[in-house]
């Protein structure tokens, strides 16, 4: 993988310039061999102000990929619509933000933050597919002084968008020290996403075997249904070597999602996480796999599934801010994504969380489970109190009872707790061994790789936003 030598330098990695105004430069470079069209706002007399002029540029940039069929990248340091133009500055990243939502979907969006990207353009960070952001920039809607006039509080302008904050409010998928690293982390986004919607992305040569055998994924999972483990580790001993590719690690880390590759063909993971808030699905992890699954179905990218969750977390708190309606963003984007799609069950897999996270009747084309795994509506313990609680209550004595429990709780596990059921009732396609996880994987995908899904003629779905 290479990256641009310096990044700052249109003439020395942009042969083909488009337009120059006071702010707006756009132009088509090379990226690794890669065509992008490439839009960079900042400089001027005031701080990369938008005026109506740089509007017309950057329009055409965002057009330009369109036509070609070639990715999208913005590069940022802006104070926002140039006050001194009223209206017209408005109007002038409007028309932007517009284009850019004719983008979505059609070729791969991203931006890199350099400096600051603070007001109303701030919100073109949202419209694109992947935000880079160096440790030097902010960005926010309102400033500290709107902050302060408006509340009488007073923050400053990190606390309100620094880069450490967007690294946890889930804007930035990436987080690095400069410019150049960020090119570097944009070529190797590149290298797992396709031109546009029509096309597949690319495949790589492998020299990971695809047979090899994932022992040390087999081994990281715990026996113990509740002892934690770094989920991010059985995925890397499964996927290619060294393909694994985080993106938005900091943010609602109970769930990972990432890039990478298995047998050199790309694909997008997304995985309970054990050791953050046990794995449990809360809004903002339905949020961020719903966005990612949506991606990766956007742009042809198979999905892989790996599942290890108690369920939704449960809280009051969640209820009120309507985990009902987010839980619902991570169904739809499942039920309505038409890539290949695998799921693998490692451990446990309960109730709704089970149904969410890729099951066979949302659509999955291969399920499969590991031998210890548990598909149940519930833990076993959870299923005793309630389904036994005028059993257990007839038990006066606190030891007898206590047996009666655990006699009860293992009667559910061995009926319940595991994937036989499930694999009888055809919900779970096959119970593997661990260790050869990766080489069915990689077949399975191979078998997948000529899937086309016709999609519902219609203008477009109600996503539960």
């Amino acid at each position: 993988m290479t990256s641009p030598s310096t990044p700052l330098s249109a003439s020395d990695r942009s042969p083909f310039l488009i337009e120059h105004c006071t702010v707006a430069q756009s132009t088509i470079q090379s990226i690794d061999d890669r065509q992008v069209s490439v839009l960079e706002v900042g400089g001027g007399t005031r701080h990369g102000a938008i005026t109506s002029a740089d509007a017309d540029s950057m329009k055409r940039s965002a057009e330009l990929a369109q036509t070609l069929g070639i990715p999208f990248l913005l590069i940022l340091d802006t104070s926002g619509a140039d006050i001194t133009e009223g209206p017209a500055g408005l109007h002038a990243w409007g028309s932007f933000a517009a284009e850019l939502a004719r983008l979505s979907g059609v070729v791969p969006t991203s931006a890199i933050v350099t400096g600051a990207c603070v007001s109303g353009p701030s919100l073109v960070l949202g419209l694109v597919d992947h935000v880079i952001m160096t440790k030097d920039a902010f960005a926010y809607v309102s400033g500290p002084d709107s902050v302060r006039e408006f509340t009488g509080i007073d923050v400053t302008r990190e606390e309100l968008g620094s880069t450490t904050l967007h690294a946890t409010s889930g804007v930035a998928s990436f987080i690095t020290e400069n410019l150049e690293s960020a090119m570097e982390i944009y070529s190797t986004l590149l290298e797992y996403i396709p031109n546009n919607h029509i096309e597949d992305p690319a495949l790589f040569d492998c020299d990971d075997d695809i047979t090899r055998a994932c022992e040390m994924a087999a081994s990281c999972v715990p026996d113990s249904p509740n002892a934690g483990y770094d989920v991010r580790e059985v995925v890397s001993d499964i996927v290619d070597t060294d393909s694994f590719t985080e993106v938005r690690p900091q943010y609602a880390p109970n769930i990972v999602t990432a890039f990478a590759r298995v047998g050199g063909r790309s694909v997008g993971i997304i995985a309970n996480q054990p050791i953050a808030r046990a794995g449990t699905i809360d809004i903002e992890a339905s949020r961020k796999a719903a966005r990612f699954v949506a991606f990766c179905d956007a742009f042809n990218i198979a999905i892989l599934t790996f599942v290890d969750t108690p369920g939704f977390e449960p809280g009051k708190d969640l209820e009120w801010r309507g985990m009902i309606r987010h839980g619902a963003e991570l169904v739809y984007a499942y039920a309505q994504a038409s890539v290949p799609r695998i799921c693998i069950i490692l451990r446990k897999s309960y109730g709704g969380a089970y149904i969410v996270m890729d099951s066979k009747n949302l659509g999955n084309d291969w399920c499969a489970a590991w031998p210890n795994a548990e598909i149940a509506v519930m833990g076993a313990s959870g299923a005793v109190a309630i389904l036994n609680r005028k059993q257990l209550g007839a038990v006066e004595d606190e030891t007898k009872r206590e047996e009666l429990r655990k006699q009860l709780v293992a009667e559910y596990e061995e009926k319940f707790s595991n994937p036989n059921q499930a694999a009888q009732l055809g919900y779970v396609d096959a119970i593997i061994e661990p260790s050869a996880t990766r080489a069915l994987i990689a077949t399975v995908l191979a078998s997948l790789s000529t899937k086309r899904d016709t999609p519902t003629h219609r203008k477009h779905g109600n996503s539960p936003l």
